[in-house]
């Protein structure tokens, strides 16, 4: 009989620790998940919190002329509504400030993909693509090579979700 309440309680503490690990690893999750859309949901565009800087430094003009995600220089910087722009040269500081429309990702920097989806995550200038010029960022090369397959699909659901989730960032 010792041996079968033995065996009972080991394998019921057994359960009981890994539905308390279970539990744990789950609620783990759950905050860095909500802290990462809290972080990539406040602004309208997605901006580095530490620098302050828009697209983590890189030169928004230089994907266009460049097709490359090059970093800008603080000597070239540009203050737009309060978030800060960095440029390669003078020549791509000036084009942004002529028409920064032009050269600022599309929703804002957020992964159109992950919009489309329902959720508001920052891109990552790294992981970019111009579509009919226009400049869009992704979270994953996963999301980037899903976009490059239908973009007109992504857009079309990114679009949709864009009017509410703006709702929710600050300007």
């Amino acid at each position: 009989m010792l041996k079968t309440v033995t065996l009972a309680r080991r394998r019921g503490g057994g359960v009981l620790r890994r539905a308390a690990g279970l539990a744990a690893a789950v609620a783990v999750v759950w905050a860095s998940a909500g802290a990462l859309t809290r972080a990539a949901t406040t602004e309208l565009v997605v901006t580095d919190r530490t620098s302050g800087l828009a697209l983590s430094g890189f030169d928004p003009v230089a994907f266009f002329t460049e097709g490359a995600a090059l970093e800008g220089r603080r000597e070239h910087e540009y203050v737009l509504e309060g978030i800060a722009w960095r440029f390669l040269n003078p020549g791509n500081r000036a084009a942004f400030v002529r028409d920064p429309d032009v050269y600022r990702p599309g929703f804002g920097g957020y992964d159109p993909v992950a919009l489309g989806d329902g959720f508001p995550v920052a891109g990552d200038p790294r992981l970019w693509a111009v579509h009919r010029q226009r400049l869009y960022l992704f979270s994953t090369d996963a999301n980037r090579q899903r976009f490059l397959k239908i973009p007109a699909g992504v857009l079309d659901d990114a679009g949709r979700a864009w009017p509410a989730v703006m709702k929710t960032l600050s300007p």
